[in-house]
């Protein structure tokens, strides 16, 4: 190998992905966590005392991940989590390390919500101060928070009165959420439930019609969207479950002239939506 392209090859190790000049190797988990929005680590409660404060505040709390073996010293929180209703999930101590951005974690992390949730009666609220047939989304295992981010955000170009997801199974108003919803938030309340079949029957017997969105129902534009409604969008993958099918008023199905058998999760949304909002005048 010749000189100058020994030097340029010696440069190029020390400068490459993943090492600053001076030869200094970063970790994985140091870059994971440059690559994070200063939002996203915002979102990240580390240790017991702050997981702690958290849960005696009464602050929005999406998940909390605790690592095998911590129930000696983080099992008291882990309890009070679960009896708030908050999901607490046992994750591989390398999955903390990488979430962790002081490296003190103590073994517990709590991943907060970027917005505080809403209530359903405060959904159907905005409805009635705006005069308008209520219209909603229920989200049924959507877990991609980029999806759910979108069908927040045409939720609220549409004049749409808020969105309800599940406690379990379905992303969280995290980071990616928020940046996908595009200010959405602001506007649009979001409601998390614990028992989504027990919220469609309240809407139900509230007179607002829950319409799950599926293959092999009736055409969109045979459906009447104008009446207080409750749109129905599955998960990415295994679609509307099929206790929520079952207590759907009815299934409405998209149009396809093409071969794929079903659009995007949020695609199906915006296009459901927007034929509400035609109907709606």
């Amino acid at each position: 190998m010749r000189e100058d392209n020994k030097k340029n090859y010696r440069q190029n190790r020390q400068t490459g992905p993943g090492r600053p000049r001076g030869g200094v190797r970063r970790g994985p988990a140091a870059a994971a966590r440059d690559e994070r929005s200063e939002e996203e680590r915002a979102l990240i409660l580390e240790g017991k005392n702050a997981v702690e404060e958290a849960l005696e505040s009464g602050r929005e709390i999406d998940k909390i991940l605790f690592a095998p073996g911590s129930h000696k010293t983080v099992g008291y929180l882990i309890a009070k989590a679960r009896e708030k209703g908050i999901q607490a999930q046992e994750t591989d101590r390398h999955k903390l390390d990488r979430l962790s951005e002081t490296g003190a974690h103590q073994g517990i992390i709590a991943l907060c919500a970027a917005v505080q949730y809403a209530s359903v009666e405060e959904i159907l609220a905005l409805a009635r101060a705006r005069d308008q047939a209520p219209l909603l989304v229920i989200c049924d295992g959507i877990t991609d928070p980029h999806n759910l981010g979108a069908i927040i955000r045409t939720c609220e170009v549409v004049g749409a009165h808020g969105v309800i997801v599940p406690k379990r199974r379905s992303a969280g108003i995290n980071a990616a959420c928020a940046k996908a919803a595009a200010g959405a938030l602001e506007y649009l309340p979001v409601a998390k439930v614990s028992n989504l079949q027990q919220t469609i029957e309240d809407l139900k017997a509230r007179g607002i019609a829950v319409v799950a969105a599926d293959m092999g129902g009736q055409t969109m534009y045979g459906t009447d969207l104008a009446r207080p409604t409750a749109i129905v969008i599955g998960a990415e993958g295994a679609g509307i479950s099929r206790m929520v099918r079952e207590q759907s008023d009815c299934i409405v199905s998209i149009p396809q002239k093409g071969r794929i058998q079903s659009l995007n999760a949020s695609n199906a949304a915006a296009v459901l939506l927007y034929e509400a909002l035609r109907q709606r005048g």
